[in-house]
């Protein structure tokens, strides 16, 4: 047997750098700038005991039983509450349980997208949706970003020749960028999917990790006041507000998608695991969540701040970056000619990695770009991270 006897779609596929990147960041000695990983020091470890200790009580038979496609109720109930707090009516038959917003964009896109399906993304963008999109066979197009987010003018201008399908992207401090998109934009982005009919994939796992007082309306609350709820598809995750392990995320649906995008959830895995959703729900009843959403926002706005301190005063003549305003990474660009990939070799000599910014291209890479997660890292280990990073340099 050989790879002949692969599908096509998964044969051209590619491995996720980040994933084969954390194989490095395990080694001794390391000190990884790669993957998105929460810090596991802001686990709510006594709030999930007490979860756990009452969901063997009071949920026993729910945790560990087969349960709903759609997901488990209690759950979606307060995932519908949890909307609400930010500013979207979703009732709970509105909302898909799934594993991770990963999952949800796996899901959404084998509902939406057929081979050869027209789907623009940002440039640069989420690596993982790139990898669901490519396995889905669709026609990537990609459009700029600047520091206000998607370039939705070139967005438009693609409309002029091209019937879009689909348009993803994450709006609210989006990875690995960290930036927001406008107020403007967002309002010009629903109006154009209102105009030319196409779906928003609205992937917002960061949205909570928000740095300022500023409240950033979300791309479904502009569809609803716009008259066209039904253009914009919603997706959250409780991976980096409460703990990735559980891997429950979920998307809200409108009526006309809402069936068929259960049935493929029925068909990639019955449902989402029971266990996982009964714990979550338990963690949520304890009304605990939003104290540990406070006090992940204090600890990354003070280890974004340290990290982009350390950037300006050490490598500010070699990278420049847009400061984020919430979430988990710093994009850097070099201010020359520079291959950040390249480059990677040296760095983990040094023993620190990063994610050359490439791979979030879907074309027309920039190599001279990196992303960094100032998330996980101690601020003594952010200290070290960029001095090995100066002293990978060229001479």
């Amino acid at each position: 047997m050989n790879n002949t006897h692969l599908a096509k779609s998964v044969g051209a596929l590619k491995p996720s750098a980040i994933r084969e990147l954390l194989k490095h960041s395990k080694m001794p000695g390391v000190i990884s700038l790669g993957g998105g990983i929460p810090s596991p020091e802001l686990f709510d470890k006594a709030g999930l005991e007490i979860a756990t200790r009452n969901m063997m009580e009071n949920q026993f038979l729910d945790a560990f039983q087969y349960g709903l496609s759609e997901g488990y109720p209690p759950l979606r109930e307060a995932i519908s509450l949890l909307c609400r707090e930010r500013g979207i009516q979703a009732t709970p038959d509105s909302i898909l349980v799934t594993n991770g917003s990963q999952q949800s964009l796996d899901i959404l896109s084998r509902t939406l997208v057929d081979p050869g399906d027209k789907v623009v993304v940002e440039r640069p963008t989420y690596l993982a949706a790139l990898q669901i999109l490519q396995l889905s066979q669709a026609d990537i197009l990609s459009v700029g970003t600047d520091k206000d987010g998607m370039i939705v003018d070139e967005l438009e201008v693609l409309l002029q020749n091209h019937r879009i399908k689909v348009v993803y992207i994450v709006p609210t401090f989006g990875n690995p960028g960290g930036v927001v998109l406008s107020d403007v934009r967002r309002q010009k982005l629903v109006q154009l999917a209102k105009q030319h009919d196409f779906v928003i994939i609205e992937d917002d796992p960061y949205g909570e990790i928000n740095f300022t007082e500023k409240t950033f309306k979300t791309l479904f609350q502009y569809a609803e006041e716009s008259g066209c709820t039904g253009h914009v598809l919603y997706t959250s995750t409780f991976s980096k507000i409460l703990a990735p392990g559980l891997r429950v995320g979920w998307v809200v649906l409108p009526e006309w998608i809402r069936q068929k995008a259960t049935i493929v959830k029925q068909a990639t895995d019955l449902h989402t695991s029971a266990h996982s959703q009964a714990m979550a729900a338990s963690y949520l009843s304890l009304g605990r969540l939003a104290e540990q959403i406070q006090l992940i926002r204090r600890a990354y706005r003070e280890k974004c701040h340290l990290l982009a301190e350390l950037i300006r005063s050490e490598l500010g003549e070699h990278i420049s970056f847009h400061m984020p305003q919430g979430g988990m990474f710093l994009w850097g660009t070099f201010r020359y000619d520079f291959d950040a990939t390249a480059w990677h070799a040296r760095t983990l000599e040094e023993k620190v990695v990063y994610v050359p910014g490439e791979f979030f291209y879907s074309d027309n890479p920039d190599k001279r770009t990196l992303r960094l997660s100032f998330a996980t890292p101690t601020a003594s280990e952010l200290e070290d991270a960029v001095r090995r990073l100066k002293k990978a340099l060229p001479r």
